[in-house]
């Protein structure tokens, strides 16, 4: 058996802003796993700044990793502090031990049958772009939309959500919105009540991560549900994911997988999450269509129906091409369709 990675650089189509900054390029790392015709492949979805695992000597611990796998040997312990790598390792020996690479999961999803309902993104920008992006996402199909917080004037992103709610009342369209942590503490319980006039589903992370009692304050107080998002980023012992969510009780959690440490580590947060009542979907991290296709039919498995944050793969110039298609607010997964990438 031959175990390698490479890197690989995705290019958006336009720059994409968020609160945080904005994005051109996302680097990703493949895994390929090859035995005479038998292939599998898996995507470490490092994003820069945001997974717990962009440190130094990042490479040199995938290609150790890389090592293992090739002479049978253990990985959990090389990919303990290493989220990324963990679900690249994960889905590359789910793909090697499935009938094809691409199936990961043999759900009505993979199968061509069922699609799944997914948010329209809608990234930061100047208001007229982003009024744009949201009215052609509407006349698209989605019903549910998803817009980037935080980086422009709070009363001009509070004149965008009027005008939106002025056109289409909350039983039509459902409205998620994401600040990235863009408030600060002393503010944020003043925004929600203001956003909450507007009838929104919920917001991603008001404030920045790390701030364990201000958040647990605001989740006590807000009139507007609150998801997390970073704040689970680098909780990695089932102790401590455990101890964050009864401080914190937050309304909903957000399962990033590339950033949690693969599918096992995403269930175990939904397994608490569920103990606590506490609701949660899950979102892609600028994967390429590999990692966000093993996504989708992970997410696929769990028979949820709520929308779910999987509409990232049309953001980029040279994305593998796949059959996953976008249409009315649905990722389908259409078999007639082939991959792209070559082993």
């Amino acid at each position: 058996m031959k175990v390698r990675f490479k890197k690989y650089t995705l290019n958006f189509k336009r720059p994409s802003g968020t609160s945080r900054g904005v994005l051109r390029q996302k680097e990703t790392y493949f895994i390929e796993i090859t035995d005479g015709n038998r292939r599998g492949l898996g995507e470490c979805g490092l994003f820069r700044g945001l997974s717990y695992d962009d440190v130094p000597g990042f490479e040199a611990q995938l290609a150790a990793v890389c090592k293992a796998l090739e002479v049978g040997e253990d990985t959990s312990a090389l990919c303990a502090n290493y989220p990324s790598i963990q679900m690249g390792v994960e889905m590359a020996l789910l793909s090697f031990n499935s009938p094809t690479p691409f199936q990961l999961f043999n759900t009505a999803f993979s199968r061509g049958q069922q699609p799944i309902a997914i948010n329209g993104l809608v990234w930061m920008g100047d208001v007229s772009f982003m009024r744009q992006q949201v009215f052609d996402k509407i006349d698209a199909g989605f019903d549910c939309i998803k817009l980037k917080i935080g980086a422009l004037d709070f009363e001009v992103e509070c004149q965008l959500l009027a005008e939106i709610r002025e056109r289409y009342p909350a039983k039509d369209v459902t409205l998620r919105v994401d600040a990235n942590g863009a408030f600060s503490p002393d503010e944020a319980l003043e925004k929600l009540k203001i956003l909450a006039e507007f009838d929104l589903h919920s917001i991603e992370q008001p404030i920045a991560a790390g701030q364990h009692k201000a958040m647990a304050d605001l989740c006590a107080k807000t009139p507007l549900p609150i998801a997390l998002d970073e704040e689970l980023i680098g909780v990695l012992q089932h102790d401590d994911k455990s101890r964050l969510l009864d401080n914190i009780n937050p309304q909903y959690i957000i399962l990033k997988p590339s950033l949690l440490g693969g599918f096992a580590a995403s269930e175990a947060w939904i397994g608490l999450a569920e103990e606590r009542h506490i609701q949660w979907w899950v979102t892609s991290a600028l994967e390429s269509n590999v990692g966000l296709n093993a996504i989708a039919q992970w997410t696929a498995s769990l028979h949820t129906s709520t929308p779910q944050g999987l509409g990232t793969g049309s953001l980029f110039t040279n994305n593998i091409e796949s059959p996953l298609v976008v249409a009315k607010g649905m990722l389908h997964h259409n078999n007639s369709l082939t991959w792209g990438y070559r082993f």
